[in-house]
């Protein structure tokens, strides 16, 4: 005990400090290299309630979002334009589910087990349900066909009918959840009774006046001169009006890298020859000559021509087969037209078929080309028979797309259909039926209808751009560069400007996530810089496509109330008005009578009939709701002279000389109705936004983007 005791003596100070100094090193450990360490870089773009989400989350939720886009569009290709589509849908995506699932949890809202059964199999279906498994010949909802869809999704091997079933069940949820929170909010709308017979007690009287106005057009703006201290005394009584997010103000000088006349000269020079070539090259080479030579792509079609849309569109549709007709400018291209073939073709064919698909060697499925064949020349024969096309398609045809209307399509000579296809829609007459051939597979094609026989072209164009030289982009970086170099703050900005009578041109209310500027096009490197510099920095030599930019930060708008050079001319003109009717009540004092108001302002007595108290608007002043409120005061009543109002357009002494009852019949519980229904309909519109305000929303994807 002694040993232990001596110990306890002699390093009981020595322990304590170590045991501190392990806690301290355990707690800059967690600092430094945990999950929230200060010294990790943080990968949250965002915060919505304090829920953060990750730059990896994010980017999956703007890819989805992107491949949505490009399944959309004809040619699979998405610009950067749609990109930020895709960025902005990704975020609002996220923040509508962080604030209306914060929504349903305090409130209690879900959607159950039994309930997304019921959506399924119960007595009404789901609108979705009902429309994914109509019958389309019937246009009923056929229940034993979604029964056999839900029961094999346990075979499909590929695990896609499963992930469908899964997208449409949380599709069917979150809209679910959203229809109950929007109920319960539409049901807490409520006018009651007595306010509705105060309404139509208001409404039940219509008046009119006799008045004198002293507009405040009248007076001179020079005359009344407002201080700083006047206007931003203004701002601060009415923040609510100058409420500001944040943004910048940038100035910039563009420098065009645009071909010179000698660029142009070149460019025909090798045009010029090439087109050499284009005379001699016959019209069964001319698809792989245009590829290899030409930025227009080769149209293997026909184009009507009241359809053709080129420059000099009427001289090319006539030139004569094998004529080359140009040069001619199409936008930033120079061309020549070859005519390759005319017909005499309708410009507009309906058609129906049915295809047979054959083995497609990559997806393995289809038939085999010659039970293919067979089976599309049995049915020819069961259709020269008699027997039903439509019945025919419903039951054999692989073409999923044309099934709903009974293999139908309507075509016109530029349609890009498959080419065997197509010349046999447009070139057979009408009646016709025949066995076609494509990668597809073998189509049954009947022509059903065409209609305005007319002249149709093919033509090749071969195209090329005017680029500018490495000489002429050169010239134009260094002319930038130079200005850039030599001017190293705003005034010498703005001073070289006037001296050399440059072209300035202004971005304003650059918002953190833009990424086009007006003038420049894509700009997200511009928009970054502006949110780094500081007020007056001249930015370096940014590059964008044909262009160089010197750029200076012009004004820094922070979120909150803008400041008085934001908003000056709009504040001038209210407080100078404001003055401008102290002016005008100084002079008018308390008239006794018109009579006495006209003689204090020089200004007649004029007349203003069926003003109602539910109106603010009077033909002869405008929106004058201070002036339609006076007129229903009780302390003003009938034959009295109000005291001067200062109303929007000047200002005013009324006298009302009659007030006549509202002979249009309402109820209060018509009023109530219609005051309720207004409400409900602005709800699915501005609740949203209203909720976003509410939120505590953390936006910072501009320190990633």
């Amino acid at each position: 005990m002694s040993v232990i005791q001596k110990i306890r003596d002699k390093y009981a100070v020595v322990i304590v400090v170590v045991i501190c100094l392990a806690i301290v090193s355990f707690l800059l450990q967690d600092a430094f290299f945990g999950k929230s360490s200060i010294g990790r870089r943080s990968t949250s773009v965002g915060k919505v309630n304090g829920e953060e989400l990750d730059i990896s989350e994010y980017q999956q939720r703007i890819d989805e979002a992107v491949n949505r886009y490009r399944q959309q569009s004809p040619n699979g290709a998405v610009n950067e334009q749609t990109r930020q589509y895709a960025r902005e849908q990704a975020w609002n995506e996220f923040l509508n589910e962080q604030i209306m699932n914060t929504q349903y949890e305090k409130l209690g809202i879900q959607v159950t087990e039994s309930e997304l059964v019921d959506q399924f199999t119960g007595k009404n279906p789901n609108p979705v349900v009902v429309q994914q498994f109509t019958d389309p010949k019937t246009g009923q909802f056929d229940r034993a066909q979604m029964q056999q869809a839900l029961q094999s999704i346990g075979q499909d091997q590929s695990g896609r009918m499963r992930t469908a079933l899964q997208q449409l069940e949380q599709y069917i949820i979150k809209s679910r959840l959203q229809n109950k929170y929007s109920a319960l909010i539409k049901q807490a709308v409520y006018y009651p009774k007595w306010l509705a017979e105060q309404q139509l007690k208001d409404n039940g009287q219509f008046a009119s006046l006799s008045y004198v106005s002293v507009p405040y057009a009248s007076i001179a703006d020079s005359t009344i001169p407002v201080s700083n201290s006047e206007l931003q005394s203004y701002i601060d009584d009415h923040k609510a009006l100058f409420k500001t997010e944040e943004a910048r103000k940038v100035e910039y000088l563009t420098f065009d890298a645009l071909p010179s006349s000698e660029d142009t000269a070149v460019a025909l020079k090798s045009l010029f020859e090439t087109k050499q070539e284009l005379d001699t090259t016959s019209a069964s080479d001319i698809e792989n000559f245009i590829k290899r030579n030409s930025d227009i792509p080769f149209f293997d079609g026909y184009v009507s021509k009241k359809a053709l849309m080129v420059p000099q569109k009427d001289t090319i549709a006539n030139l004569p087969v094998g004529t080359v007709f140009g040069p001619y400018y199409d936008n930033n291209l120079i061309v020549f037209a070859k005519m390759i073939d005319r017909k005499t073709m309708p410009d507009s064919v309906k058609v129906r078929h049915i295809l047979i698909g054959t083995k497609n060697p990559q997806s393995g499925e289809g038939l085999p080309d010659s039970i293919a064949k067979i089976r599309i020349d049995s049915i020819e024969n069961a259709i020269k028979g008699g027997a039903d096309f439509k019945a025919l398609v419903e039951q054999y045809s692989d073409d999923a797309g044309s099934k709903a209307t009974g293999g139908e399509y309507d075509m016109t000579p530029a349609t890009p259909f498959v080419k065997e296809f197509k010349d046999f829609a447009m070139e057979k007459p009408k009646g016709s039926m025949g066995v076609v051939k494509t990668q597809f597979g073998y189509h049954l094609i009947e022509v059903l209808d065409q209609k305005n026989m007319g002249p149709a072209v093919k033509v090749a164009y071969l195209g090329k751009p005017v680029d500018a030289s490495k000489e002429t982009d050169s010239k134009a970086y260094a002319a930038a560069n130079e200005f850039a170099s030599q001017n190293h703050d705003q005034k010498a900005f703005e001073k070289t400007i006037q001296e050399k009578g440059l072209n300035k041109r202004l971005a304003d209310n650059l918002r953190p996530m833009d990424f086009v500027i007006p003038g420049i096009g894509q700009a997200r490197d511009l928009v970054r810089w502006a949110y780094d510099a500081k007020k007056g920095d001249i930015s370096t030599v940014f590059t964008f496509e044909d262009k160089y930019v010197v750029a200076v930060l012009s004004g820094i708008r922070k979120e909150g109330t803008a400041s008085i050079d934001e908003v000056r001319p709009q504040v001038e003109a209210e407080v100078r008005k404001n003055k401008k009717a102290d002016q005008i009540i100084e002079k008018l004092k308390s008239p006794a009578t018109l009579e006495a108001a006209s003689k204090a302002v020089n200004q007649p007595e004029m007349k203003a009939d069926g003003i109602n108290f539910s109106t603010p608007f009077i033909a002869s002043m405008g929106f004058e709701p201070r002036v339609v409120g006076a007129a229903f005061s009780k302390d003003l009543g009938v034959a009295k002279v109000s005291a001067p109002i200062e109303g929007n357009g000047g200002v005013y002494v009324i006298k009302v000389d009659a007030l006549q009852p509202n002979t249009q019949p309402q109820d209060a519980t018509t009023v109530s109705r219609a005051y309720e229904q207004g409400v409900r309909s602005m709800l699915d519109g501005q609740l949203y936004e209203v909720l976003k305000k509410l939120n505590k929303v953390e936006d910072n994807r501009a320190k990633f983007f």
